[in-house]
């Protein structure tokens, strides 16, 4: 949950790595540092605590070179200070290193072979550089310290090292953590994720675990874990660098919530033809037809819109879903049925407790299908099939835009997988068109801010908790409206199953508890309605989203109606709106919150 940058053979590395970083910072951003150096010799290590803005202030015009290495992290082992900020440098300071990933066996490498070294802060990366040290100090040459140091690593990592006294190389490496090399005419560059480095090349090659890469500035050398040379066609990443910009927009997230009608239109581009039948590829349709349950896994708000999925997925297809978190499958792996097919959904498609996942499973031949927005990621290559989000890059921690795609490219492939059985529920389902409403309500919606912004200063403005409930997809929606709400704002905020409050959860309702209650669905809504009067009895501020044709006059939000699988698609919309403007009003970073980092690549 940290990211890399690197470059070699320009001379205004510097720039380069600082404008870098500041497209990784949704990775991390407890701190940051930059290494630097050059034909001459001149080093420069700058670190600092907080975000790349700090570490900016921090680099003078002196700080020049053309070949550095940069990070910004996110803290696992150690508080985030300038002293575990990375680089590490050796204790002669004559290898400095960058890491994102986790090292397992780092206390037993620090007994074994660290025992006279001083280190000077927390970390597992600094363990890491001392123990290169070690082996160089034993005569063998940087590379073959290196290498030998990953045979005595155990976990996950991506690595950028440096070797002062040869200052025309960069080493690479990884383990579960995404890392790719950039391509330039004269030079060459390291980053976590192609957009840090578009501005410099579009032309990237992509690193398989526990493979070695020697980077020149004329030159890389892809080296297996045997020491054999591995030759691989670089590709060309399909973004726009105006579509990491904000624009006009003031935070990312706005941007995103924005985004998404524009994102529906895009998935009935992608995955519907002329007369507006999903079309996805037939041997991903012959697989799950063929299996007798999906597991959907997941972690966060993927998690969440599994849930959505898997209400429609057996609709259409009447083949039984089960939602598993990742990080709970990936040790505790459910009794299987005869012939399973797996789901995985990743917005960055790095999900480490979700690739744990996906090793198992691969291990047991069994099939699967990643839903990403990143082609190429980990998740899609290693699965057997993958389908693309086609949201756009999502910068904001707090997803949006890729939960709604998500939910929305599930609908696409049960529609497909229904029409394949025959299905008359699939049959009846204009999934092309229904999804065309959805992008029109979205925007009605979206336009609704100002009214959405003043609803939230008359609930939310002193609150420290409040509570989404609902009943069925409504109570899906609930758990992720509740999720956005307080990983950005901090508001102590639960979604829970409306019938479910009288069951002990009512005890925590006082004098103006904010209790949001979404009503999307005919067979519930009267339910629903009877809880929030439950509450409102015990003094909860009561806060009703309902569907047009459910609503009453009362309500505070109103969306108009659409089909009624598809209702998460638009009553989620006012919850991300809710959870940006309060966030807003209490002063917060919207897109980077406190302790989170956007893609979680360690477990």
């Amino acid at each position: 949950m940290c990211g890399i940058v690197g470059i070699i053979g320009k001379e205004n590395a510097t720039d380069i790595l600082v404008q870098g970083l500041e497209k990784l910072e949704y990775r991390g951003y407890d701190s940051a540092g930059i290494f630097v150096t050059g034909k001459n010799k001149e080093d420069h290590l700058v670190k600092s605590l907080g975000r790349i803005a700090d570490l900016q202030s921090k680099i003078s015009s002196e700080v020049q070179g053309t070949v550095g290495i940069g990070h910004t992290r996110w803290a696992t082992h150690g508080k985030p200070s300038e002293r575990n900020a990375h680089p590490h440098t050796s204790s002669n300071q004559q290898f400095i290193l960058v890491h994102n990933g986790v090292i397992e066996n780092f206390e037993e490498i620090k007994q074994e072979f660290l025992q006279n070294k001083q280190l000077e802060g927390e970390t597992d990366t600094e363990i890491v550089v001392h123990l290169i040290e070690c082996f160089a100090e034993a005569g063998m040459a940087t590379k073959e310290a290196f290498k030998k140091a990953l045979t005595v690593i155990k976990g996950s990592y991506a690595f950028a090292l440096i070797d002062k006294n040869d200052p025309d190389t960069i080493y690479v490496a990884k383990n579960k953590s995404p890392l790719l090399i950039g391509l330039g005419d004269t030079f060459n560059v390291i980053c976590s994720d192609a957009m840090a480095m578009l501005a410099e090349t579009n032309h990237f090659v992509e690193i398989a675990d526990g493979e070695m890469v020697i980077v020149k500035a004329d030159k890389i050398e892809i080296e297996d874990e045997k020491g054999n040379l591995v030759y691989r066609e670089s590709y060309e990443a399909q973004l726009d660098l105006s579509d990491i910009e904000k624009g006009t927009y003031p935070y990312y997230m706005l941007k995103e919530i924005d985004d998404q009608p524009t994102v529906m239109r895009r998935i009935i581009q992608e995955y519907t033809n002329t007369v507006g039948d999903a079309v996805i590829d037939d041997k991903i349709i012959g697989k799950i037809t063929g299996s007798d349950r999906i597991y959907v896994v997941a972690c966060g708000t993927s998690y969440n819109a599994g849930w959505v999925g898997k209400a429609i997925l057996e609709k259409m297809t009447k083949i039984p879903v089960e939602v598993h978190l990742s990080s709970e499958f990936g040790y505790n792996m459910p009794l299987l049925s005869e012939k399973p097919f797996f789901i995985f959904l990743s917005q960055s498609g790095e999900t480490a407790d979700s690739r744990q996942v996906l090793v198992q499973t691969n291990e047991l031949g069994l099939p699967s299908l990643t839903l990403t927005n990143v082609a190429g990621s980990t998740l899609s290559r290693e699965a057997d099939y993958t389908l693309l989000l086609h949201a756009g890059p999502e910068i904001a921690v707090a997803s949006t835009k890729a939960y709604t795609a998500q939910i929305a490219v599930l609908a696409v492939l049960a529609k497909a997988v229904g029409d394949k059985k025959g299905n008359q529920s699939s049959l009846e389902f204009d999934i092309a068109h229904e999804l065309s409403v959805i992008a029109a309500v979205m925007e009605t919606i979206i336009d609704e801010k100002m009214v959405i912004s003043q609803l939230v200063e008359d609930y939310l403005s002193t609150t420290r908790n409040a509570f989404y409930i609902g009943r069925g997809v409504d109570y899906y929606v609930s758990m992720e409206a509740s999720l956005k709400l307080k990983e950005i704002s901090y508001i102590q905020a639960e979604g829970f199953a409306a019938g479910e409050l009288k069951h002990g959860t009512i005890a925590l309702i006082e004098d103006g508890t904010p209790v949001f209650g979404i009503i999307t669905d005919q067979k519930t809504a009267a339910h629903t309605r009877g809880n929030l009067k439950e509450v409102e009895s015990r003094g909860a501020h009561n806060f009703v989203i309902a569907l047009a044709s459910l609503a009453k006059e009362t309500d505070q939000l109103i969306i108009p109606d659409v089909h009624p699988l598809l209702t998460p698609l638009v009553s989620i919309i006012p919850t991300q709106l809710i959870a940006y403007f309060a966030t807003l009003q209490r002063g917060y970073d919207v897109d980077k919150p406190r302790n989170l980092a956007k893609s979680v690549t360690v477990e």
